[in-house]
């Protein structure tokens, strides 16, 4: 055996432990969640679970209307998001509209919000006296608003549109970008009108990118928990996130368990069946010549399509802001009757107004789920980022070990296939009770760091794979003949060519996480408060102005790090282009 052979088998030996540790921590913040929740439906106390759910006297109210609720809101929300999102991408794209970059940042913002954020937006607008408390804005003018409009089904699914068509406008103007204009000037030449050339080229060309965009829209849809809850549950509209929700909160955990599940096999089920469908085609557009994507004039549609833009950008980016901005002042919520005031903001403790409650800057409950959604975020986000690059390295370095690269790998997308509120739920059936010398986690913070951790791998996953794809072995195999052990090869040559695009996902991961509501609804306790949760119940308690100003909160960290993430992407990309 040569030296470069003895070096090499020497150093493979550290990347099998590492590929074992990896593999083992997958097992235990994935498989063993999932594989407790299904136990957790067939013990003692579980007798009768499933039968209740699928069969039962209650199945029709515990799972078929719920279920049918989760389908309709989900096709819903993937058609107007996918029509929405892929329409911005063309006038982004395409078109010769002005403004375009402005409005393809700004179409990008809605999905860097909480989705709550637009729904309690909404409910500041278009809220009536169906369930008393205070009304909506229209409603207040003397406008009234229909039921249908205020509650229930139709504003769950435009909320939720406005949120997620972010997720197909990007999708779709990444394909439109690689629609080279050379294949569009050559159908010009050869005399193809505009709709010819649309639909034999553009659309054909972008229709996996169409189709994954409904599809992720139609996933978030069907698992979106804050949306329904503030929209539905006040009508008693349920879907199966809100109705799991109820019933783990109530202590009914056995016929919960079993509503993750099947919501798990609902998401799954989607999700799988929609890549079948573009599996073994090809939509090759990308020539061995770079061309940019050829600008399409509008003529006499320019000012139309460009009045339309602007109405759905501001709308859905702007609208919502200002909005819930305006009601944190008002004395009154709602209506300017009363005045404005900076109460809810900074205000002392006063008896006349909100039952004594302090304004949220003042608050040390808001202050103490400030800090400690700060702190979650920046764990989750460092928990993340750190077990993917392990993976991703381990993926890297044993391109042979072909079974631990797709335990690695199939282990890391798993959670993208599951809805918050289950993931959450399969935590708190795996970690909520001692096992073996473990004690319980649930109350705890560490449940939280865990599940966040588990809900982020799929992107942290994919970020360091990519990240690590642009390193050429060439460095690592010259570190490696001159004897330079993996830690030390890791720390001088990977780590700093690829930590802008791990601090690029770890900033992502923070959004996610400081945002995100679905996954920690059903761990978090007084002794952990988040302000995502803190939102909610102050929301649902009818402390409107405090629940929009902690919204906004959220919303401006949500912003700050996204621009921040983007800013670090640009300046990578001009290092690279220079």
């Amino acid at each position: 055996m040569t030296v470069r052979a003895r070096t090499a088998t020497t150093a493979r030996r550290p990347i099998a432990w590492l590929s074992a540790v990896v593999i083992a921590v997958l097992l235990a913040l994935v498989a063993l969640p999932l594989w407790g929740l299904f136990v957790a439906t067939l013990g003692d106390d579980a007798d009768g679970a499933w039968s209740d759910v699928l069969t039962g006297t209650v199945a029709r109210a515990l799972l078929w209307e719920p279920l049918t609720a989760s389908v309709v809101v989900g096709l819903g929300t993937g058609l107007l998001s996918t029509l929405c999102g892929a329409f911005l991408a063309w006038v982004v794209v395409m078109s010769d509209i002005p403004g375009r970059r402005t409005i393809g940042a700004l179409a990008a913002i809605p999905f860097a919000l909480p989705s709550f954020a637009i729904a309690l937006a909404w409910e500041s607008v278009f809220r009536n006296d169906r369930i008393g408390g205070e009304t909506g804005l229209l409603f207040s003018l003397g406008v009234p608003v229909p039921d249908w409009l205020a509650w229930g089904a139709v504003p769950s699914v435009l909320t939720l549109t406005a949120h997620y068509y972010s997720l197909s406008f990007v999708v779709v103007a990444a394909a439109l970008h690689n629609v080279g204009g050379d294949l569009v000037a050559a159908a010009e030449l050869t005399g193809a009108s505009r709709s010819r050339i649309a639909s034999r080229i553009v659309i054909p060309a972008v229709t996996p990118a169409v189709l994954s965009g409904f599809l992720l829209a139609f996933a978030e849809g069907v698992s979106n928990f804050a949306v329904p809850a503030l929209l539905g549950l006040p009508v008693r509209f349920q879907t199966l996130s809100t109705r799991l929700y109820g019933a783990i909160s109530t202590g009914d955990t056995a016929r919960g368990y079993v509503l993750s599940i099947i919501l798990v096999v609902v998401a799954g089920a989607v999700l799988y069946f929609g890549n079948r469908l573009t599996k073994g085609r090809s939509f090759s557009t990308i020539t061995g010549k770079a061309t940019r994507a050829r600008t399409t004039r509008t003529g006499p549609w320019r000012v139309p399509l460009t009045a339309a833009a602007w109405v759905l950008v501001g709308a859905t980016a702007i609208l919502p802001g200002v909005i819930l901005a305006i009601s944190t002042v008002q004395r009154r919520t709602n209506t300017f009757d009363g005045g404005l005031t900076w109460h809810y903001w900074i205000g002392r403790s006063d008896p006349a107004v909100s039952h004594g409650m302090r304004g949220v800057l003042r608050n040390p409950e808001v202050l103490g789920a400030f800090w400690g959604t700060i702190r979650l975020g920046l764990a989750v986000a460092l928990g993340a980022v750190v077990l993917a690059v392990l993976a991703a390295y381990v993926v890297r370095h044993m391109p042979r070990a072909r079974v631990a690269n797709g335990v690695i790998g199939n282990l890391s997308y798993v959670p993208f296939l599951i809805p918050g509120v289950a993931l959450g739920a399969a935590f708190i059936a795996q970690f909520g009770t001692p096992v073996g010398p473990f004690p319980s986690l649930y109350g705890t913070f560490w449940i939280l760091v865990l599940a966040g951790i588990a809900a982020s791998l799929p992107f942290a996953f994919q970020t360091a794979t990519s990240a690590m794809g642009q390193v050429s072995r060439e460095l690592d195999d010259a570190a490696l003949m001159t004897g330079a052990s993996a830690p030390r090869r890791f720390g001088r040559i990977t780590a700093p060519l690829v930590s802008r695009g791990l601090l690029n996902g770890g900033l992502l991961v923070f959004v996610t996480m400081v945002r995100d509501l679905s996954v920690v609804v059903l761990l978090v306790t007084p002794a952990n408060p988040l302000l995502s949760m803190m939102t909610f119940q102050y929301a649902s308690e009818g402390f409107r102005q405090q629940a929009n100003a902690i919204t906004l909160v959220i919303a401006a960290i949500s912003v700050v790090a996204t621009l921040a993430a983007q800013r670090l992407g640009s300046r990578a990309d001009r290092k690279k282009q220079a």
